[in-house]
């Protein structure tokens, strides 16, 4: 899921097994930030978030690659 080119500068809503899962995506569609947890009342996601560290060389391929977590959200 998190490795597709979805749509550049958007926020998508999806649901991965038992988690409800939230992210938005970069110019070039990548998913960059990622929120994980469960939808509450008012539709926002109680849970973790992560913020994904991308590294491009010259060519514009990929060489660092991973997403660190930057804690609870409410």
């Amino acid at each position: 899921m998190l490795n597709k080119l979805y749509e550049p500068s958007t926020f998508i809503n999806a649901k991965f097994k038992r988690y409800d899962v939230a992210f938005k995506t970069d110019d070039a569609g990548r998913p960059i930030l990622l929120f994980i947890g469960k939808t509450d009342a008012d539709g926002k996601i109680k849970g973790e978030r992560f913020a994904r560290k991308l590294v491009t060389g010259t060519d514009g391929g990929i060489i660092k690659d991973h997403w660190d977590n930057k804690g609870k959200i409410s």
